[in-house]
């Protein structure tokens, strides 16, 4: 590829900035000449998304596969036969509704026994079409804090956009209104909870200073409804946030609190609330507080610690938690804990075992932890969807790759299991078929991926292929139903890859810690490699090959674009991270310094700046045309990374296309209309760069 330049002077200026920003001997770090873009809503930024949508969309949505797609995808997301995901809300099951007649949708009720028997009858709680119309305002709804036992008082979530600050309201479940005078907080990334019926504890920015460099609160206060307060905890400035659980009796009484206080993101100092006092846990700084079940409290931890291996989960006696521990469950090798519940007296566990599912129930009985795992289909991934706090019962979704979503009630004290409801098929199955395979990283180590493809495909290169891949947080990837995958790629002739790279929790906390830090590049090794054994197997060929990836998944994107520009012909960018240099000063980014390093500190900044695709773009390279996209109101990541690669492209001449939602926060996901444009976009691009 040949890169034009209207003048010398211009090419010299891209010359010093590119060796400026790479770290290259005798400069300075250069002042980066697109951080206006960081700028979320200046006059100038928004023009410049302004054009860049108007030529995308000229692109894309002007292809004839657009419509199809588009039409396809609608009826997806706005299909009056989905599953109406539950919320237990006491004997009641409480749901968010969406459809094309209802964007925000509306909050509704039925009960327990009607929903089971797969009669509901849906009372609507609150219409946020309607609310957002009367205050000229785009609510999201981000879900209900309820006062146990009864469940009747709640505290709304709401968030402007779809971002994850929410303004919080009281509301009324019996009338079916907000309280007047009740509850009500602004909009803030906020963390809150009830003592009791006149009481919470609240996370919030309660002055100027109360907030950390990750833009979450640190001093946790009790409010009452004279609105007097009573600060309980203060951590640091320097800290990631601080935040409170209520601990409960087992009938819903409140016994005090749980603090956590989160020095850096994967470490935390745990302490007790009690009787106005403050009893520090004795827990090791990587655990994660799951809730209280038989007197104890339950905990996960992510290091080895005091003979239990990392990846346990152990309990702690709640009235003298300076008694010894005990071990709940401790996952073997091949084994990851995904989610941990408590019910009103069980916990439950969600299990991975080679990347597929398994639920097990654990009880305390006659002094030792016992377990029994759930009667769920074999095969499949799983997802606690709801817990009751006031019996035994779980709501379990189940799902594969071509297996589509079904929802199971669980009552976990009996073992019996229930099929309630089932997504009926998106796509045609029949044609397609599932394989695993290994890859041989960098290292040697054998990475897992999974391959969807239809059946007896060509092993000569020539399937379009789609391959996604994330690779951070101990956040696994296992085989999930994509309806809008099979129907716009699957049946059209294209593959499906999942890259279960290093990172990730497909295999407890070691896969994840494995590649932190300095260690990262070692995630990106890991793509790689599965790229390399999928052109091996004949399976795709880089000609038909495109990757994609979101939020941490943008870094492994855009680094694998500019590592191995060979690898791949097609590069999805979504809400991702990029300049990694910056990320810290970015809306949540400093949070993250745990997993990526502090660009601060110059040890850290000399490993990150050998990956950070920001700082790595060169001239002359040859890079396939990325597709980069994210959200205005986005502030978890911020929108400045997508903004600032794509004009980095632009300034050495790189193909690429750039287009950004207004709506939906980091989620992008909370407009059925919207999200039908956002897939039918990008599929239409990967169809063209692979397909065509």
């Amino acid at each position: 590829m040949k890169t034009r330049f209207r003048s010398l002077a211009e090419a010299s200026r891209l010359l010093v900035f590119v060796l400026a920003l790479t770290g290259a001997p005798g400069l300075a770090r250069a002042e980066d000449p697109f951080q206006w873009l960081e700028e979320i809503e200046s006059p100038r930024s928004l023009d410049w998304v302004a054009r860049q949508n108007v030529r995308t969309a000229g692109v894309l949505e002007a292809d004839p596969r657009y419509s199809a797609f588009l039409g396809e995808a609608r009826a997806i997301f706005t299909a009056q036969d989905r599953i109406a995901w539950p919320e237990l809300r006491g004997g009641a099951v409480d749901n968010l509704w969406q459809d094309a007649g209802r964007v925000q949708g509306v909050w509704r009720t039925t009960s327990e026994a009607a929903y089971r028997a797969g009669r509901p009858e849906w009372t609507t709680l609150l219409d946020l079409d309607a609310l957002s119309k009367a205050e000229g305002r785009n609510w999201i709804f981000k879900g209900a804090i309820c006062l146990p036992p009864a469940a009747t008082r709640c505290l709304v979530r709401l968030s402007d956009g779809g971002g994850d600050a929410v303004e919080v309201r009281e509301f009324d479940v019996a009338r079916r209104a907000f309280v007047d005078g009740g509850f009500r907080f602004p909009a803030f990334k906020q963390t809150l909870d009830w003592l009791d019926a006149d009481t919470l504890v609240v996370a919030r920015d309660w002055s100027a200073g109360d907030v950390t460099a990750s833009g979450y609160p640190y001093v946790i206060r009790t409010v009452n409804r004279r609105g007097e307060t009573r600060e309980v905890f203060r951590g640091r400035a320097s800290d990631v946030a601080a935040s409170a659980s209520v601990l409960r009796s087992e009938d819903g009484r409140s016994l005090g609190l749980v603090i956590n206080r989160a020095v850096e993101f994967f470490r935390s100092e745990f302490s007790l609330w009690r009787d106005g006092k403050l009893i520090r846990l004795p827990l090791p700084l990587q655990a994660t507080y799951q809730g209280s079940a038989q007197g104890r409290m339950i905990f996960t931890i992510k290091e080895d610690w005091k003979g239990f291996r990392a990846g346990s989960v152990i309990a702690l006696h709640r009235d003298d938690p300076g008694r010894a521990p005990e071990l709940v469950f401790a996952p073997g090798p091949r084994q990851a804990v995904q989610d941990v519940r408590v019910t009103a007296g069980l916990v439950t566990i969600n299990l991975l075992d080679e990347v597929k599912g398994a639920v097990e129930v654990f009880d305390m009985a006659r002094g030792r932890w016992t377990s029994e795992r759930l009667a769920l289909p074999k095969d499949a991934t799983f997802e606690i969807v709801a817990a009751s706090e006031t019996d035994d019962v779980l709501m379990v979704s189940a799902e594969g790759f071509l297996e589509p979503s079904s929802l199971w009630r669980a009552d976990a004290a009996t073992g019996e299991t229930t099929r309630i409801a089932a997504l009926p098929p998106r796509f045609s199955a029949d044609g397609a078929s599932i394989a695993q395979y290994w890859a041989t990283s960098s290292d040697g180590t054998r990475i897992p991926y999974f391959v969807v493809s239809p059946k007896g495909a060509r092993r000569d290169g020539s399937t379009p292929t789609l391959m996604y891949g994330y690779g951070g947080f101990e956040i696994a990837k296992p085989p999930i139903y994509l309806p809008e995958m099979g129907r716009l790629w699957l049946e059209r002739g294209g593959a499906y890859v999942i890259a279960n790279i290093r990172g990730g929790g497909e295999f407890g906390p070691a896969w994840h810690q494995s590649v932190l830090r300095e260690k990262r590049q070692l995630a990106f090794d890991d793509f790689a490699a599965v790229a390399r054994d999928l052109t091996t197997r004949g399976l795709t060929s880089p000609r038909r090959l495109g990757i994609y990836g979101r939020s941490n998944g943008g870094v492994l994107t855009t680094v694998s674009m500019t590592q191995h520009p060979e690898l791949w012909n097609a590069v999805v960018v979504e809400s991702p991270l990029v300049d990694m240099l910056r990320y810290h000063k970015l809306s949540a980014g400093a949070s993250w310094v745990g997993e990526y390093g502090d660009p601060d500190n110059p040890t850290d900044a000399a490993f990150i700046a050998r990956y950070s695709a920001y700082q790595n773009l060169k001239p002359g390279v040859a890079y396939p045309e990325a597709y980069i996209t994210t959200n205005t109101r986005d502030d978890r990541v911020h929108p400045g990374h997508a903004r600032k690669f794509a004009a980095r492209l632009e300034a050495l001449g790189v193909p690429y296309l750039y287009y950004e939602q207004t709506l939906g926060g980091h989620s992008n996901d909370s407009d059925p209309e919207l999200n039908a444009r956002r897939w039918a976009r990008h599929y239409v691009y990967l169809a063209q760069r692979l397909m065509d």
